[in-house]
């Protein structure tokens, strides 16, 4: 008797090897997301940091309100609000951080400020990242304290 097919040794061993591509495709794609999320972080910042030099070279001070009170306001001359009315806008959305139990952290004191974020990627070394953290919390998990600053061109993280 001549059958022809595959055993069970033959398709186990194709299983697990598919598995294991599986796993290693997996691990790849989640760590593109986490660096996408920590791009868009840093980005973001920048933004709000160009926003709040418009404001200094205007008012000569930063502002002393909340700027993340509510995300996806408008940073208007003298608050935040959902429309300026006729006061000056400098920034048409205040974005906010990409995963929603997390937060962006304003500090101002005097004539600077320091703006925050969460970092998820532990080997990130760039620019503004401090793996042991700012001291600052901005969520939980990871994201506790914060990894991510920038400051006023006067003043360091």
């Amino acid at each position: 008797m001549n059958r022809k097919g595959f055993t069970l040794i033959e398709l186990l061993i194709v299983i697990v090897i598919l598995g294991i591509l599986a796993a290693l495709i997996s691990g790849n794609f989640i760590t593109s997301l986490i660096k996408g999320r920590d791009t868009r972080r840093k980005a973001d910042l920048e933004q709000i940091q160009s926003a709040l030099e418009m404001y200094y070279e205007d008012k000569g001070s930063y502002p002393t309100f909340n700027i993340f009170a509510t995300a996806g306001y408008q940073l208007c001359e003298t608050k935040i609000a959902s429309t300026c009315g006729s006061e000056k806008v400098y920034m048409i959305k205040i974005p906010d951080d990409p995963l929603s139990s997390n937060n962006y952290v304003y500090s101002q004191t005097g004539s600077a400020y320091q703006l925050y974020s969460c970092i998820e990627n532990s080997q990130d070394q760039g620019q503004g990242v401090k793996q042991t953290g700012y001291g600052v919390s901005c969520g939980s998990g990871v994201c506790n304290p914060c990894k991510y600053g920038i400051s006023s061109p006067n003043t360091n993280p």
